[in-house]
């Protein structure tokens, strides 16, 4: 099974089992990961916003305009954000590092 990482707020990295076809979001809730999801991952918030490692933005899919204009959003915005809802795992996405922001807002969620 595809593996990834959580880099936790306080700098722990926490290696869990990543189901294909879960997106990052849904993975993070099985592990007891404190991402939010507000809007249960109908990309209508920014609450589980994601620093992706610089070594994996590249490999995944661009965002769309949605995600991007609730990234707007997103505390601590960083040039490899994304939304953890937007992020489905793939056999090319085994070993995906994310960060979890400093905090997050709730905005449109």
């Amino acid at each position: 099974m595809p593996k990834m990482v959580f880099v936790q707020r306080d700098g722990t990295r926490k290696e869990v089992d990543a189901p294909l076809g879960l997106s990052v979001l849904e993975i993070a809730h099985r592990h007891g990961v404190d991402i939010e999801g507000a809007c249960e991952g109908s990309l209508a918030c920014s609450t589980c916003h994601v620093i992706v490692d610089a070594a994996w933005f590249a490999k995944l899919a661009k965002p769309t305009e949605d995600e991007e204009d609730m990234l707007d959003l997103a505390f601590d915005l960083q040039e490899t954000s994304r939304l953890g809802c937007q992020l489905i795992m793939t056999d090319a996405l085994d070993g995906l590092v994310v960060k979890l922001p400093s905090g997050s807002r709730n905005a449109g969620g």
